[in-house]
């Protein structure tokens, strides 16, 4: 977008204090999120089903990660992105969590972390990724993307001399 000679680009949206709260717990909770995919993902790693998909979960944290990154740089392109990742999270920790807790048994080789501790941290998971859900939608609803233009230094805009020259003569 060009912007013209003696105006600049302003976000207005984005001075908000509800904005910057939004866009701080959006990033804060992506990097809970990816801590505790990694957590997970190390402390359960000698069990997982394949090593590919505990390296697909750690990819997944490194995603949360990256996306953290640019919502604090303001971009909502991700937001929606990052909440569809977390319904499928939401969906694998759901159906996951139950297994953990059935290998909490004795005679069974425990892995880093024992098995309560990785279904306990993936039960939290849960609640973590529905907040996601819900503080990526309400950012995605601030619509930090609005420019308009102003005037650089508070000059007038074109046409508002001519309105207050006829405001004083009368």
């Amino acid at each position: 977008m060009s912007v013209r000679e003696g105006y600049e680009l302003w976000r207005p949206n984005r001075e908000k204090a509800q904005s910057k709260s939004t866009k701080a717990v959006v990033a804060l909770v992506m990097i809970a999120s990816a801590v505790l995919i990694a957590i997970i993902v190390i402390g359960g790693w000698e069990r997982m089903q394949s090593p590919m998909v505990s390296i697909m979960s750690l990819a997944w944290a490194g995603l949360y990660v990256f996306f953290a990154l640019l919502v604090l740089n303001w971009n909502r392109g991700v937001l929606p992105v990052g909440s569809a990742l977390a319904v499928i999270m939401i969906i694998f920790a759901a159906v996951a969590a139950p297994g953990w807790f059935d290998r909490s048994k004795d005679g069974l080789n425990s892995p880093i972390l024992p098995e309560d501790v990785v279904g306990f941290l993936i039960v939290v998971l849960i609640p973590v990724q529905i907040l996601m859900v819900i503080v990526a939608m309400i950012g995605f609803n601030q619509e930090w993307q609005v420019e308009e233009e102003r005037p650089i230094e508070g000059r007038r805009l074109a046409g508002e001399d001519d309105d207050e020259d006829e405001d004083d003569s009368k």
